[in-house]
């Protein structure tokens, strides 16, 4: 039960990512919309409208629990255009005039700003035109993106535009303490941390099903479903977890190729590519709502996870709060809670190690119990209430001192 109440905050968030899109970024989001108006405050929601985002993201909640989205008179949402690149984003033109009569017809006392471009960067103009306090909100690590994507050499342009964004707020929230550091050392400034919870109603051993298990390929009790879920895109890592599954069967012959199954559950841009580099046999299931979702996660028995790109990963959580033994890499974000006693622990970027470790819980069914029930202790005293208090309390200081004026060297920026 929450203990830290919203009671008169009126909150607008601008933001380029919101429900139907189906991602952290958004659904986190919409979850910050339900857990303000819970706590007693107001919220409006400026974003983009999607033409490609599929409507059945709505159903993504388990019977009984809270909607993923604000309702529509809540939302406004402006006309998009894809990244160029990233196709599979869309920004907005950064109209301020726009976001300035929202602000000055609903009049909120607090703004987050959640994307640095298009929607947000008019929201961070129009919020310090009208007077109204900012809050910024960091999610895209966009340090690993520019390594992954060999785009190093645009840092000197990107790092400055991101910190005097991120600067002009009073606060910057980031969702784990090492990304917070990282932009510390950057020059970032105001820095707090606004984690990630999970639902237990919603992601449950409870949920795992025989039948699902038998739509993931297996065909015998004794069978270990090693899977992942999430987005099906480059950045996540995703060739390293194909060689790794490659490697398992290579390692250990024709005892993983009889025990092991392999199961992806999602889409993205690089689903072909991964089904063309997976080994022979692996299901793919494409995107997965609901109870659908909740069963594929727990229904599967290790967690596979390769990507260093994360600045929390959600799925993590998700899959620990299902009862399944994770397996992750030894560097990113996700050490701050897949830990060596909530996960195991791979060399990042090294599926021979990976493959290693995947096969460490394959083959010794106490370790992959221990593991499993560590993470799900984990998840389950790692609620969303528990998350959203610390939030409220900080909005709640922003507000209290919007009168007072911004440190010196904000004023230089």
């Amino acid at each position: 039960m929450s203990d830290a109440r919203a009671d008169g905050l009126r909150l607008a968030i601008f933001t380029d990512t919101y429900p139907p899109q189906v991602n952290g970024v958004a659904r986190t989001l919409a979850r910050l919309a339900q857990a303000i108006e819970q706590r007693g405050g107001a919220v409006r929601i400026v974003t983009i409208a999607d033409p490609g985002a599929s409507s059945d993201a709505a159903p993504d909640t388990a019977p009984d629990s809270a909607p993923d989205s604000a309702p529509d008179s809540q939302v406004e949402r402006w006309p998009s255009i894809p990244f160029w690149a990233y196709p599979q984003l869309r920004i907005a033109a950064p109209s301020r005039q726009r976001a300035l009569d929202l602000i000055d017809q609903w009049k909120p006392n607090l703004v987050h700003v959640a994307t640095e471009f298009g929607v947000g960067l008019a929201g961070l103009f129009a919020a310090e035109e009208a007077g109204v306090p900012v809050v910024t909100s960091y999610h895209t690590h966009f340090k690993a993106y520019l390594e992954f994507y060999n785009l190093s050499a645009l840092g000197p342009v990107a790092w400055p535009y991101l910190r005097w964004f991120h600067n002009r707020g009073r606060r910057t929230f980031a969702p784990s303490g090492i990304v917070a550091r990282e932009l510390e050392q950057m020059g970032f400034e105001n820095m707090r941390v606004w984690s990630r919870g999970v639902d237990g109603s919603r992601f449950s051993p409870s949920f795992r099903s025989e039948a699902m298990r038998a739509h993931l390929g297996v065909t015998r009790p004794d069978q270990v479903v090693v899977s992942y879920v999430g987005r099906l895109a480059r950045e996540k890592d995703l060739i390293v977890l194909m060689r790794a599954m490659h490697a398992m069967r290579e390692r250990a012959g024709d005892r993983a190729g009889d025990r092991v199954v392999f199961a992806i559950v999602g889409d993205g841009p690089a689903e072909a590519e991964c089904r063309a580099a997976a080994p022979a046999g692996t299901v793919f299931t494409g995107k997965l709502t609901g109870r659908e979702l909740a069963a594929a996660y727990a229904s599967a028995d290790i967690f596979a996870f390769p990507s260093i790109t994360e600045t929390f990963g959600n799925v993590v959580l998700e899959a620990m709060a299902s009862g399944l033994a994770v397996v992750a890499p030894d560097i990113g974000a996700t050490t701050e809670y897949a830990t060596p006693e909530t996960a195991v622990q791979f060399r990042a970027k090294d599926a021979e190690s990976f493959a290693g470790q995947l096969l460490r819980l394959v083959d010794d069914a106490a370790l992959r119990a221990r593991i499993a029930a560590s993470g799900l202790a984990f998840a389950r005293a790692t609620t969303w209430d528990s998350i959203f208090d610390r939030l409220v309390r900080d909005y709640r200081d922003v507000v209290a001192s919007a009168q007072a004026p911004l440190p010196r060297s904000a004023t230089k920026r």
